[in-house]
Order: C-alpha cells, then structure tokens, then sequence
C-alpha cells in the first residue's frame, strides 16, 4: 500500500487510549516508511497503540505499522489487562460475580488469584487450551481512591458508590479524560440505598430524613427525641473515604446546611456496620440496602404522613429519597476489546439477572399495575384539597387505570431542569429497550409530577415540560429507521400524586419525577 504522508496521518492518528503498561521507547513505521512515530509506550489493546510521544499523546492502529524496540507487544500472544479500582461493596461481591458470568456466557474459564491483601485478580482462560485471554485486576479500596488511580493513570476504571464531585470532574477534565458525567464515561451498574439501620430491640420504628439529619449531625442525641428511651444515640457509618459514607454528606447532611457529628464509629465494611449496630440497642447507622444483616431497617416518614420504605421496587423507581446508585467511571480512552465487551455485558438483561442474584437491585424494567399502586393512590386522595379537585384525581386515573407504570422514572438536578445521573442512565437504558423492539407497537406515556410549593397550574405546566424534555431525549437517543414503532405522547398531573412530605428538600425531590406509563 502506498501511503502520502497526510493520508497515513489521517489513518494513524486517533485521539483516544488504553490500560496502563511498563513505559518503553518504541518506534511505530508504517509500511512505505514515509511515517514513523517515535515514543513511549503507554498501551496497547490488540488493535491500537497508544504513545506518548513529542506531539503529544497519540493512538495509533497497529494494522498499519510495524512495532521496533523493546517495549513492542507481542501480536500473537497478546493478552488484554484492565485495571479496575474504588469501592470494596462493588469489588468484593457484584464485580466478581458479574465477571463470572461474563466468562461463562462467552465459554471462558474465569480463575481468581489473590494477589495482596487489597488486589486479586481475574484470569480469562481459553476452555481449549487453558491460556489466558485477559486478566482484570481490582483493586479494593474506596470511592476516594478508586478516583485517584484513575487521575493518576493507575486503573482503567473506578467503581464509585457516589456520584463523581464536580472538582475531581475537573481534573479529569484537564487531565484529557473527557467529561466524566457524559453517558459514555459513566455507567450506573445497578441501584442501592443508603438505609437507617437501629437493632431488632430497638422501639422507634420510624424517622423522617430531617431527624436522620440532625442525628448524624449531633443535634439529635438521645433517642427519648424520637419516642424512643432515655439513652444516648451511639452513631455509625462506614469509613471516611468509601462512597456511601460520601453519599451521606452529600446528599443528607449538606442539602439541609449540616456538618457531621465528630463523635461517629466508623466500619471498614457496611456488613460490619450492620453487625455492630444490631448488637447495640442504642445504636443507629447507615448501611448498605444490600448489607443491612440482623439489624433493622427504620421506614422514612415525614410531618404529613406519608411513608416510604426501602425495598426493591422502591429503590428501582427511585421512590424511596436515599436511592444510591452504583456508578462505573472510565475516561475517554480506548479499553480492549474484552474490556469493552464486558461493559456491554453488564447492561444487558442476563447481567440483570446476576445483579438481583448477588443481592443488589438491578435496573431490569418491570412493569406495575395501577392496582398495586394502594399507597400512592391513598397519597394523593390525603393531599386532595382546593387546588387538586377530584375531577383532576378522576381524571388522572382515567388516565392511568389502562395502563402499567414502568419502574423505570426519572429525577432531576436540584435547581435544574438537567436529568440527575441516574435518570440519564435511565434514558440511555429506555432508548436501547426501543432500538431493539421491546416496545414495538406499543404506546410509552411520560407523565409529569411535581411538589406541591406554588401554585398548582403552575406546577402541572412545569411537570409537562419535564415530560417533554425526556421523552424528546429518549426519542433523540433511540435509533430506529424508518417509521416510528412507539408512539410517545406527554401528560401531567403536577403534585396531584405525591411520594413524600413536602416538608423537606429530601421529600420535593422525589415528587419532583417523570414516571413511564406503557400501554
């Protein structure tokens, strides 16, 4: 092949990346010689090179150069390696497991090797000859670090038990990793939340999220301001660093202008919360939905009430307002091709399955009937009053009666019309449904719902915008050609179907959402 200078450049040069290597000098020529690009080895994913060289880093598709010096890879016998750090919740139970099932679905052997007290590693081995294929190395830590490997180029991808902060967002940003809330450098793998656990013993059975708050605070100290004994309140949480322990700062303490209380026990692991907690009637945490153990979970309520309990579907639907989901993080870089198949696999429906197997919720859609919706119905007749008339209660279930909610809904941003990130996961997730036919021939409503501060004409127009711009999104997102086969229509009901109290930020923000209604 004879190559110009300009078009071998436009061939060779991708501006992208790949998993870590020992740095060496190569040299890549291409097969003219009227091109060669000198450097370090960065990586290699069996198709590309990536190389630090004077222009800058560069990647480059080893079908079109031949590879000198001593950091060359070997072509035939490559073996691709992906480096995955951050939350020890996600590497020492999900991770594994969803691995295994990767391995299995594909006809590999999957072998685990411990390698130090906070690696092991994963052997993909070829059933014929028993050869490893790949090898994926975790790292168990927390959120913090799995974020500083990442930054520092030392793992491919972070598993996070928290969204990404906006100035580790900056950092990635300037450090060439792209945006990392984009769709594609962000993945939610599967739901969690974040549950008030007390010990079976225990007499308060219920808390509002403003209380957790102040407890986890120090403002509350003794549980006889709850209903409960004359005791003082032992508080505990897991370690300082680990996304949950995070989640709690971000998304209960410091929404309602709170630091954390200084005298708080902390755990390595949220199973060894849950033991400690169960064991001291005194006690209070939060844990992991997933790793709540012999304790019991406390039921959120608020001043008007209306409950909510963490369970399954309530996870799934986002109703219940301490919904964590599980993030994977990667940058903008080009992963082997295992590594890529293996992120395909993990949204997939087999992959759901395994999820709900190793004990968290998965992001399966299932469907809901109206008549299974009781306590939600229930909330909206206790909230009906002037501006919710029952002609708009009657006519919502007209509305709705034919049809079964989808649990998948969709949050937004606190002061923001932006989907949160699990909502753009969401959207991601609904739009591929559709590309592949699941709702062919069928009609998908997003109804619009909203708090109850305002106005309620008010409320109901912006509930409707809310519908629009999700399903224009999901409608954007899904590519089908020709002739559409979902038809996707819009409607709201504004704060006529409340989740929650208005009483507290926690509250409008889970009655802030757009719910899918299929028919």
């Amino acid at each position: 092949m004879n190559w110009s200078r300009a078009a071998a450049i436009a061939a060779l040069f991708l501006f992208s990346l790949s998993a870590p290597l020992l740095a060496q000098d190569i040299t890549l020529t291409s097969p003219d010689g009227a091109v060669e690009i000198s450097g370090t080895l960065l990586g290699f994913d069996g198709e590309f090179y990536r190389v630090d060289t004077k222009f800058g880093e560069l990647t480059v598709d080893g079908s079109g150069v031949s590879c000198d010096g001593p950091g060359c890879p070997s072509l035939t016998d490559y073996v691709a390696e992906l480096s995955l750090s951050g939350s020890s919740t996600m590497a020492e139970v999900l991770l594994p497991a969803l691995v295994e099932g990767f391995a299995l679905r594909n006809g590999w052997r999957a072998a685990r090797e411990t390698l130090d007290g906070s690696h092991f590693r994963y052997s993909l081995l070829r059933p014929e000859t028993g050869a490893p294929m790949a090898y994926f190395t975790f790292r168990v830590s927390t959120t913090d670090e799995g974020f500083a490997d990442l930054l520092a180029n030392e793992a491919d991808i972070v598993m996070a038990m928290r969204e990404i902060r906006k100035d580790e967002r900056r950092r990635a940003f300037e450090a060439g990793m792209g945006d990392m809330t984009d769709i594609n450098r962000s993945r939610v793998l599967a739901l969690d939340a974040m549950v008030p656990i007390v010990a079976p013993g225990n007499p308060v059975r219920r808390i509002s999220t403003p209380e957790l708050a102040r407890i986890f605070s120090g403002e509350i100290i003794n549980w006889s301001e709850l209903g409960g004994p004359d005791a003082p309140i032992d508080l505990h949480l897991p370690d300082a660093g680990t996304g949950l322990a995070q989640a709690v700062e971000d998304r209960l303490l410091h929404p309602a202008g709170l630091d954390r209380a200084k005298e708080v026990q902390r755990h390595a692991r949220s199973s060894d919360l849950a033991r400690a907690v169960s064991a001291d009637p005194f006690a209070i945490g939060i844990a992991s939905f997933a790793e709540t153990g012999a304790a019991r979970a406390l039921t959120l309520t608020g001043s008007c009430g209306f409950s909510l309990a963490a369970s399954r579907r309530t996870i799934k639907t986002e109703d219940y307002p301490l919904t964590s989901p599980m993030f994977l993080y990667l940058p903008a870089r080009r992963l082997p091709k295992v590594a890529r198949e293996f992120l395909l696999y993990v949204q997939s429906p087999a992959a759901q399955i395994v999820i709900r197997r190793a004990g968290f919720v998965d992001q399966a859609p299932e469907r809901i009937s109206l008549n299974t919706q009781g306590d939600r119905l229930s909330n909206a007749i206790a909230a009906a009053g002037e501006e919710i008339p029952l002609d708009e209660l009657q006519r919502m279930i007209a509305t709705l009666g034919p049809l079964a909610r989808l649990s998948t809904s969709f949050r937004f941003e606190t002061g923001s019309v932006r989907p949160d990130a699990q909502s753009r996961a969401n959207i991601a997730q609904l739009a591929r449904a559709i590309e592949i036919g699941a709702y062919d021939s069928a009609t998908l409503l997003f109804v619009g719902f909203s708090d109850g501060q305002g106005p309620a004409s008010a409320n109901r127009r912006i509930a409707m915008k809310r519908a629009e711009a999700v399903r224009d999104a999901v409608r954007q997102m899904a590519q089908t050609p020709g002739e559409p086969r979902v038809e996707m229509a819009v409607e709201a009901f504004g704060e006529a179907l409340p989740m929650a109290c208005d009483d507290s930020d926690w509250g409008r923000q889970v009655n802030r959402r757009v719910e899918v209604w299929v028919k």
